[in-house]
């Protein structure tokens, strides 16, 4: 079994993080570390692996919530494999198509109506009269269509 020998520092440096970002994965359940006989953080190597995904899944836009879900699904909750983080990205694929579709109309729509109710708009290309889309929910229901 691998010893956890890595210090905080060395794994901030490695990573580009900070210590405090480190502490803050610790403290949310998203890497662990073991002490030393002197009380000292240490960390496995596998924690750059799992660090990594934490980073790009950011990227992406996947919530810390959703990551842990993910890992916490994993057997053992051991630090992904090329084969975990495959079958990670393909389940956070969909939603990031979703989000993409949705600021692609939202910058289509910068300039136009966006179904808000406020009437206020002298061209619409899609004017709502008397606040018609109101039954469609609340917001910008323009935006939120598929």
């Amino acid at each position: 079994m691998e010893q956890a020998t890595w210090s905080v520092g060395r794994v901030a440096k490695r990573c580009g993080i900070k210590v405090s970002t480190l502490h803050f994965y610790e403290e949310k359940g998203l890497i662990r570390s073991w002490r030393n006989a002197g009380n000292q953080r240490r960390y496995k190597r596998d924690v750059l692996r799992r660090i990594s995904v934490i980073k790009a899944a950011q990227k992406m836009g996947i919530s810390l919530a959703e990551i842990k879900n993910a890992f916490a699904a994993l057997p053992d909750s051991r630090t992904p494999t090329m084969e975990d983080w495959q079958l990670l990205s393909a389940r956070w694929r969909d939603d990031i198509n979703a989000r993409i579709a949705y600021l692609e109309r939202l910058r289509d729509s910068l300039t136009s109506c966006i179904g808000c109710g406020c009437l206020s708009m002298e061209k619409c290309p899609i004017y709502n009269e008397d606040d018609k889309l109101a039954v469609r929910g609340s917001g910008p229901v323009i935006l939120d269509r598929k």
